[in-house]
């Protein structure tokens, strides 16, 4: 079964119970524009063996909500977009992948540049899977 390509809310992270142990538990890596922290887990059951994430924008970086909401759209599309071959990996394996996105540049990247950003990102991922 080929897995869909939208980003349901089950695919996103969203308790705060869940935020608080990706953080506390995760670990870390930079990747420019990303800082990017994983929590990889076994899954209950074959359902719940998918990747979720969370985008994170810095106030301090882009005051105004339309630019730090126009990054995280970035962000989830690309993302979306990418994520097949990990969530191939999840099920087979049957694991769960807790990641959040850090975005830490001061501009916004154009949505190539920040897909191919995001493709690498995928790559150390499947590496550390």
């Amino acid at each position: 079964m080929e897995p869909k390509e939208g980003l349901p809310k089950s695919q996103r992270i969203y308790h705060k119970k869940a935020v608080q142990t990706l953080f506390e538990e995760g670990k870390g890596f930079s990747l420019y524009p990303f800082r990017v922290i994983v929590h990889l887990y076994d899954a209950e059951n074959q359902e719940n063996a998918i990747p979720r994430i969370l985008v994170s924008v810095s106030k301090k970086r882009f005051h105004h909500a339309v630019k730090r909401n126009r990054v995280k759209r970035l962000i989830r599309e690309s993302w979306r977009k990418n994520k097949a071959e990990l969530m191939k990996l999840c099920l087979l394996n049957n694991k769960t992948l807790d990641v959040a996105f850090v975005y830490n540049a001061t501009v916004i990247l154009k949505y190539g540049e920040m897909e191919e950003k995001m493709k690498k990102v995928v790559e150390r991922l499947v590496e550390k899977l």
